[in-house]
């Protein structure tokens, strides 16, 4: 095993991602496991990192995301917005006796509206001042909660989060559509019918069509998650484009794909940008800071 400098963990809601850092910010090694802050209670947090020091070494550690939420370790309080990588380092709480830092999220509080995120900041900000996106900047970061955010001078300035993949994921399991929610989702013509469907509003109508449409032999079952992914997506992805925006898209995978492929449908730009680089760039800017 490589000598390390520091642990930089994404610490989610239910998966986890590793990684051993140098001085330089290079990731020596990477692991990701389903240590997610759902498998876990208050009290075998130390128990994990007693774990992970065994592992790795008795080095610092610096985790971001739902480990500083009300379900993680320890609820650290949001940073509001606008924000930049220097406001998420100067409210970094330290627990003392494992030494560990855990990174803030970031909140929007505005007349008629709140929104939160925590995990998501690291990435945007990372990409942005390492130059893997512009300063100036709009990004969606495809997820069970979609993010829509927008980057000015390399701080977050605004954004707003979308259910899309919950509400997915609620309709295939637990609806009146579920039966019919069994085959596939990618990026081909049911999908795309759909997002172009999702575009044009009467979101609750066109999803009960889902059901209408295998029953009356308008939709074949098999397409019908897709169709009704699309639907999703393209209702999601229609409420923030305008024609010729350029959105960056922080995701990998099948998710970051099918929303490529919507933001183009729908007019706009999709330009990739590795998640896993944006987030190592954003954690090692905090940690400098942190020892400056």
């Amino acid at each position: 095993m490589a000598d390390g400098s520091y642990l930089a963990i994404d610490w989610g809601t239910t998966n986890r991602r590793i990684y051993l850092m140098d001085r330089a910010g290079t990731a020596l090694e990477a692991e990701r496991d389903d240590r997610g802050v759902l498998m876990l209670s208050v009290d075998d947090y130390p128990t994990e990192i007693d774990r992970l020091r065994a592992r790795f070494g008795a080095i610092p550690i610096i985790a971001a995301g739902m480990v500083g939420s009300t379900r993680g370790w320890r609820d650290i309080p949001y940073v509001e917005a606008p924000a930049g990588i220097e406001t998420l380092a100067r409210a970094v709480i330290c627990m003392p006796a494992a030494d560990v830092w855990i990174v803030p999220g970031v909140s929007i509080v505005a007349p008629g509206r709140a929104d939160v995120m925590r995990g998501e900041e690291v990435q945007v900000l990372g990409a942005a001042r390492a130059g893997l996106a512009p300063a100036d900047a709009r990004f969606c970061q495809p997820g069970t909660h979609n993010k829509w955010i927008r980057v000015a001078g390399a701080r977050i300035v605004d954004f707003s989060t979308a259910m899309t993949g919950e509400l997915f994921a609620l309709l295939r399991d637990h609806s009146v559509l579920a039966e019919m929610m069994r085959g596939p989702v990618t990026d081909g013509p049911a999908f795309r019918d759909g997002v172009e469907a999702g575009r044009g509003g009467g979101l609750l109508t066109a999803l009960f069509g889902v059901r209408a449409g295998v029953l009356l032999g308008r939709l074949d079952r098999a397409d019908a998650a897709a169709f009704a992914s699309g639907l999703l997506i393209g209702a999601d992805v229609a409420a923030q484009l305008a024609p010729g925006d350029v959105i960056h898209v922080l995701s990998g995978g099948t998710l970051g794909t099918l929303y490529t492929s919507a933001i183009e449908l729908l007019g706009g730009v999709a330009v990739p940008v590795d998640a896993e680089a944006a987030f190592l760039a954003g954690i090692h800017l905090v940690k400098e800071m942190l020892d400056a």
